[in-house]
């Protein structure tokens, strides 16, 4: 039998939403999606601002345990954590969002950059921050058209707080848990970027597409986050809770598959990243186990490339 106790647990995961608003300072051309070039030049920013070895690789550094680059970055599983050994990788603890925008960008239009953080990736705002203005100046996409960081705003209930103007003082909020409303008795999530879920080593079309499926990796997403990125790490009966999903039916799904390629210049080639784009419809009945990581799902994303702002849904 399933201990209901811990199924009804609500994973504590503190997470604060960070709004980067830029100006063009020249006419640019961006990828179609811009999540992989911002995931790419801010890692290269806060590479650059932060390791004092020089070590072409983290892992052989001296410091890989201590320095914010790899701790954000290239996130080391800890040893110390038993249970956690056989993971070759932690999760980030971010999550970048950028605005839709068309190609080509006009000097002097606004673009927004919106920055997830979890956990005690909070404490790495400042370093965050930085490391984005400084990847705008470095240049955006392979054309590297330059953007300037003119403030940062936090999400503060249903408002947004400017904390930050360049050349003022920096006045973050604490970061807080998402307060999980009462269950819905119908929900929709709509799929707002690519979905891309992998089952026997293949990735989930939309005929193949199970509420299990996306359920379990909400459920190791949010489970790592926690164990690897708070003091809290989730602690439930997760082959129940996995077992459990299995009997959630959909109500309907109107779900499509969204082509979209990348290009990734440490391998010089174009990545394919295309997945699941749409709707999703569920009952409420029986979704009380499941209905805390759903809806904190909206935040940690889900599937592969979360990071640079995949798998993002919203529950309507």
């Amino acid at each position: 039998m399933i201990d209901q106790n811990p199924i009804l647990a609500v994973p504590t995961l503190p997470l604060a939403r960070y709004r980067l608003t830029f100006r063009a300072a020249a006419d640019l051309r961006l990828p179609a999606y811009t999540g992989s070039a911002w995931r790419g030049a801010f890692g290269r920013a806060l590479k650059r601002l932060v390791c004092v070895t020089r070590e072409p690789a983290c892992p052989a550094c001296l410091l890989y345990r201590s320095c914010i680059y790899p701790y954000v970055f290239e996130t080391p599983p800890d040893p110390g954590v038993g249970k956690l050994t056989r993971y070759t990788a932690a999760p980030h603890p971010y999550v970048l969002v950028p605005d839709d925008q068309s190609r080509g960008i006009a000097t002097g239009t606004i673009l927004n950059l919106s920055v997830t953080l979890f956990g005690h990736g909070n404490r790495q705002l400042p370093y965050v921050v930085h490391a984005l203005s400084q990847a705008g100046q470095a240049g955006l996409g392979r054309h590297r058209g330059t953007l300037e960081l003119l403030r940062v705003a936090q999400a503060d209930g249903g408002e947004w707080q400017t904390i930050y103007v360049p050349g003022a003082d920096f006045s973050p909020l604490p970061a807080v848990m998402p307060a999980v409303p009462p269950m819905p008795k119908r929900l929709t999530l709509r799929l707002l970027t690519p979905l891309r879920l992998t089952h026997e080593e293949r990735l989930v079309s939309q005929d193949r597409f199970r509420f299990h499926l996306l359920f379990s990796s909400l459920l190791r997403r949010i489970s790592l986050l926690t164990a690897f990125h708070t003091d809290d790490p989730l602690d439930t009966d997760f082959a129940g809770l996995t077992q459990a999903a299995r009997a959630v039916e959909l109500a309907g799904a109107r779900l499509r598959w969204h082509d979209w390629t990348r290009h990734s210049s440490r391998q010089d080639a174009l990545i394919q990243m295309g997945g699941l784009v749409g709707e999703i419809e569920l009952d409420g009945a029986g979704l009380e186990p499941f209905w805390p990581y759903l809806w904190l799902g909206q935040w940690t994303h889900a599937g592969k490339g979360a990071v640079m702002g995949l798998g993002r849904y919203w529950i309507e």
